[in-house]
């Protein structure tokens, strides 16, 4: 196997991680009570979300593809009511399917991509310096991983927040994806450490995170989930 097609399957082994989360989401909350709000959104309107993002994904790979720029998104405002509500009115079968078949045709268009255009951030100037597999991990694994952790710790549910997240990082070390998304998985481990008030643990998954994606540091200073670990002597370390 090269290297690329290594890193190729690493992906789609992430996104399928992460689409498998959006849908066990949806299905272990069906008939939650509450119907959400932008301050404290409902599974069905995350996954939504989760899935306009990845559908820009594929936007993007689709333009490489035919040898064209992609069009500008707008930043999506998550405390805007208006918003939240245009996710909320989708029915949940709607949104479900939506999210499954985006996943396909982000798997779909990964795979048709030059191993150039892959790799190297040069070959096209929207990237800004950006390598094309960081941006679709990101959209497709982080980001929605970020959002659904985020609901359980939101809604009670600590322990499987954390089971999430270490299941994401466990996912990550098994595939040997890159160095820079391995450190994403640690360092959202490491704030909902945090945020359940596991110091040692949330440290250690720091650590793990500064090595592996050094940009990552400068996060850990602006981080809100992180504002009581930043007094913890071996977190200022990491940040310098």
């Amino acid at each position: 196997m090269s290297e690329t097609q290594a890193l190729r399957a690493a992906i789609v082994g992430l996104l399928r991680c992460a689409a498998m989360e959006d849908e066990l989401l949806i299905v272990s909350t069906a008939g939650h009570d509450s119907a959400g709000s932008a301050e404290h959104w409902a599974p069905v309107p995350i996954i939504a979300h989760n899935t306009e993002f990845k559908r820009q994904q594929v936007i993007r790979l689709e333009a490489v593809l035919h040898h064209q720029v992609p069009p500008k998104f707008t930043e999506i405002d998550h405390k805007c009511e208006r918003t939240y509500r245009t996710y909320a009115e989708m029915s949940p079968a709607v949104v479900a399917e939506d999210s499954r078949r985006t996943t396909n045709d982000l798997v779909d268009a990964l795979l048709l991509v030059p191993d150039a255009d892959l790799t190297d951030p040069t070959r096209h100037e929207w990237l800004r310096g950006r390598p094309l597999w960081l941006q679709t991990i990101v959209r497709g694994f982080w980001h929605p991983l970020g959002h659904d952790g985020d609901w359980y710790a939101a809604n009670a549910m600590a322990e499987r927040g954390i089971a999430l997240r270490r299941h994401a990082v466990a996912t990550a070390e098994y595939l040997h994806a890159p160095d820079l998304s391995r450190g994403m998985a640690w360092f959202s481990l490491a704030c909902t450490y945090a945020l359940a008030g596991t110091t040692d643990e949330a440290v250690e998954a720091l650590e793990h995170a500064a090595v592996l994606n050094e940009d990552l540091r400068a996060r850990i200073a602006t981080e809100p989930d992180l504002i009581a670990l930043r007094q913890d002597r071996r977190v200022a370390a990491l940040i310098g």
